[in-house]
């Protein structure tokens, strides 16, 4: 597969409020913006637009290995060392998790730590890192 970037839009309801959110937490970088409309984060290589807005998303839980988590959710696959500095900024900051960090396929090739956050709009994210991330998409 060649070069690709996943585009998302979402609702940030008060843009700048969010913003601070992905910058001093999640670490993100700014990118094209309209003042006071939206503004494209540079989300780990892909483009996350935040639109300013007046809505949110509903969210409802989905049974999975580990209990119901919130759908809908986007999130990123870091490495050990970004997932734990974003932890270190979570709790610097005070936030709340949604679903703390917990391991799910122990011993297994899948093995991962995760956690669910929501942004100042609700908007859920799942953060994780892979032991083992080559086996997500294997070269062939």
């Amino acid at each position: 597969m060649s070069s690709a970037i996943v585009h998302l839009a979402i609702p940030a309801g008060n843009l700048e409020e969010t913003l601070k959110f992905y910058t001093d937490v999640l670490g993100c970088s700014l990118g094209n913006s309209e003042k006071g409309r939206w503004q494209d984060v540079n989300f780990w290589g892909n483009e996350l637009t935040l639109h300013q807005s007046e809505e949110r998303l509903p969210n409802v839980r989905h049974d999975v290995d580990m209990g119901a988590v919130l759908v809908p959710h986007f999130g990123v696959h870091l490495t050990q060392e970004d997932f734990d500095g974003i932890k270190d900024r979570i709790a610097e900051a005070g936030l709340t998790y949604i679903d703390e960090p917990y391991r799910r396929f122990e011993g297994g090739e899948y093995e991962q730590e995760t956690f669910f956050i929501a942004d100042p709009n609700g908007n859920v994210l799942e953060i994780k890192t892979m032991k083992n991330p080559e086996v997500l998409w294997p070269k062939s």
